[in-house]
């Protein structure tokens, strides 16, 4: 059972540079390629945690869809901890 979920977890992880991406380019407001590499979090735990663009309406759909993506992502890893 461990060994599905773990496949399971690393399949859900392969969207996850797609989902990043995306918010940080809103969060950071730059197209730039180089944001996605950069190890820069404090404001994207702002940005995720928080709201610091109420009135940026894509900001807000892609927050809710990050946040629902780790969610699952974390209930996911949850359960493969507490099965192993």
């Amino acid at each position: 059972m461990s060994k599905y979920l773990l496949l399971v977890l690393f399949i859900w992880g392969i969207p996850s540079t797609f989902f990043r991406s995306k918010f940080r380019k809103i969060v950071y407001q730059t197209d730039d390629w180089k944001i996605n590499i950069k190890p820069i979090f404090i404001k994207e735990l702002k940005g995720l945690f928080l709201n610091i663009f109420p009135e940026n309406i894509e900001y807000i759909k892609v927050r809710n869809q990050y946040r629902l993506y780790l969610s699952v992502y974390l209930l996911l890893f949850i359960i493969y901890i507490l099965i192993k």
